[in-house]
């Protein structure tokens, strides 16, 4: 009998058809998160993608507030989490905000599965209202880049830097 995967370690099961959201939910699933960077915004969605294991590892990181860096990255490898799991123990404030809103997180994982690229794209319209509104723009925490095919680019001036922007979206959006 072949061993049965560990409950948390396959992602979530993508929405049924006719569970897809609509745009507007999207909107709603994506506003909280739109501004982070590039880098730590995909590593929320693909570790939304296992609810399981990101409360697990939200529960580690607050029983274990001392491990930090090397001390950090050793005591995950005794962990089989997905990786983009692991890489949010760094921003612990990421992981409690997913695991407080468990709803949230599933429908997330749910939407990144079975309908990334409108996922994405509605994260690019949530961005360009934020810059429309004039409250995106380049500062010591971050680069915005607007292409010339208007993808607005959110990247970290320092790699080696995690920067978790807070902003309220009712606000930060304009009229939305």
């Amino acid at each position: 009998c072949p061993p049965r995967p560990r409950a948390g370690s396959q992602p979530a099961a993508a929405p049924v058809a006719a569970e897809t959201f609509t745009k507007e939910q999207l909107e709603q699933l994506v506003a909280p998160i739109a501004l982070y960077s590039d880098a730590l915004l995909m590593q929320i969605l693909m570790a939304a993608t296992y609810p399981l294991e990101v409360v697990a590892a939200e529960r580690f990181t607050t029983a274990n507030p001392e491990l930090k860096g090397t001390k950090l990255d050793e005591a995950l490898k005794e962990e089989d989490w997905d990786p983009a799991v692991k890489s949010l123990c760094t921003v612990p404030e990421v992981l409690k905000k997913m695991s407080q809103n468990l709803d949230w997180m599933q429908d997330l994982g749910d939407a990144f599965l079975g309908q990334q690229s409108e996922l994405l794209d509605t994260v690019q319209t949530m961005r360009g209202k934020a810059n429309d509104s004039g409250n995106l723009k380049t500062s010591e925490q971050q680069v915005v880049t607007v292409t010339e095919e208007k993808i607005i680019v959110i990247e970290s001036p320092n790699p080696e830097v995690v920067y978790v922007p807070t902003y309220s979206p009712t606000v930060v959006y304009g009229g939305w």
